[in-house]
C-alpha cells in the first residue's frame, strides 16, 4: 500500500511540473494527426478505386464502339474465315500499349493495312486513359510510365547529363539505326513495311514503344534495358533534334539512300547534260561547195585554172 501511495504521489508531481501540460498537448496532437491521416488515406484510397472501376467502365463503352470489330468484344481478337489474324487480342498488352497506339492516332485503323502509320489522335486525352484502364483490366500487362521514367532528373550536373546523352548514343546507335536510321529518321523495311521517324514524338510515346514493341518492332523489357538506359536513349534522341545539321543540307538525314540519289540525279545527271550540251555547241563548217551540171565537184589544175568540161582527167 505504501508502494502504490509513494508512485501516485510521484506521478502527481510530475503531472504538476512545467513540462507536463506541453507533453499531454503533444500527445493529443499525435493521435489526433494520426487518426485524420488513416481516415482520409482510407477514403483517397476508395475515391480512387471508385474512379478506377469508373474508368473501366466508360473505357468498356468506348471500346465495344471503336474496337470490338477488330479486336472482339472482350479483347479476345478476331479471325478471319481463312484462319489469319484480323485483330490480335488485347488480354496481355497493357495499358502502355494502349496509350501508345491510341494516343499517337495509330488506332483506330482507318483500314486494315500492311503497318498502321501516325497520324491525328481520334480519342482525347481522357477517353485514351479511360481505353487503357479497360485493356489493362483484360489482363497483366506494363503499365503507363510515369514521366520520371523517360525524363533525365533536373539535378544533374551538365557533365552527368552529357553521359546519358552519350550512354543512350551509344545504345541507339547498337540496337536501333539498322531501322530507325543513325538519325532517327526511319527507313524502310521488308514486305511494304517501314521504320518510322523518332523525331517529334513524344518522350511517354519512345519509352512505351521501347516497352511494349509495337509491330514490327521488338520489346525492350526491363531485362534487356534497364529503366535508366531507355530513359538516356530518350535523350539522345531529344538531343539529336535540337542539334542543328552542321555538314549542310542533311537529305533528310537518311543516310547513303538520299546522298546515293542525289549522286546520280544531280552529279552524274548534271555531267551528262553538260556534255550534251558542249556537243551541240561545237564549231562547225556551214561553207556550201557548188557542183557542176553532173554533179561533180570542181578540180582545180595545177596552173591554178578550174578544169573545164572538155579537160582530160588525172
Amino acid at each position: 500500500m505504501r508502494l502504490l501511495n509513494r508512485t501516485a504521489g510521484r506521478l502527481s508531481r510530475h503531472r504538476r511540473g512545467p513540462l507536463a501540460g506541453v507533453a499531454v498537448l503533444l500527445m493529443a496532437l499525435l493521435a489526433i494527426g494520426g487518426g485524420y491521416s488513416l481516415i482520409m488515406s482510407s477514403t483517397a484510397t476508395a475515391d480512387s478505386q471508385q474512379t478506377s472501376a469508373d474508368d473501366v467502365e466508360a473505357g468498356r463503352e468506348l471500346f465495344l464502339v471503336g474496337c470490338s470489330f477488330c479486336h472482339g468484344q472482350n479483347g479476345e481478337g478476331v479471325l478471319t474465315v481463312d484462319g489469319t489474324q484480323y485483330g490480335p487480342a488485347l488480354t496481355d498488352v497493357g495499358a502502355a500499349s494502349v496509350d501508345f497506339q491510341v494516343g499517337t492516332g495509330r488506332m483506330p485503323m482507318t483500314q486494315p493495312g500492311q503497318q498502321a502509320v501516325r497520324k491525328p489522335r481520334v480519342y482525347d486525352e481522357e477517353q485514351t486513359r479511360q481505353l487503357a484502364a479497360y485493356v489493362a483490366s483484360l489482363g497483366a500487362g506494363p503499365a503507363i510510365p510515369d514521366a520520371s521514367a523517360y525524363t533525365l532528373p533536373d539535378d544533374l550536373t551538365d557533365e552527368e547529363r552529357q553521359d546519358a546523352i552519350t550512354r543512350g548514343g551509344q545504345i541507339f546507335l547498337t540496337n536501333c539505326t539498322a531501322c530507325h536510321n543513325f538519325d532517327g529518321s526511319g527507313g524502310a523495311m521488308p514486305r511494304g513495311g517501314f521504320a518510322p521517324t523518332l523525331r517529334g514524338v513524344e518522350s511517354i510515346h519512345i519509352y512505351e514503344a521501347l516497352l511494349t514493341g509495337p509491330q514490327s518492332m521488338p520489346s525492350f523489357s526491363d531485362g534487356n534495358l534497364t529503366p535508366d538506359e531507355k530513359r538516356d536513349v530518350i535523350a539522345y534522341l531529344k538531343d539529336t533534334e535540337e542539334t542543328p545539321g552542321y555538314g549542310g543540307f542533311g537529305l533528310g538525314s537518311l543516310g547513303p539512300v538520299s546522298e546515293g540519289l542525289f549522286a546520280w540525279l544531280v552529279g552524274i545527271g548534271g555531267l551528262v547534260a553538260f556534255a550534251i550540251w558542249i556537243a551541240a555547241h561545237t564549231t562547225r563548217s556551214s561553207k556550201s561547195k557548188s557542183t557542176d551540171d553532173r554533179g561533180h565537184l570542181p578540180v582545180n589544175l595545177s596552173s591554178g585554172e578550174p578544169e573545164t568540161d572538155g579537160g582530160a582527167r588525172s
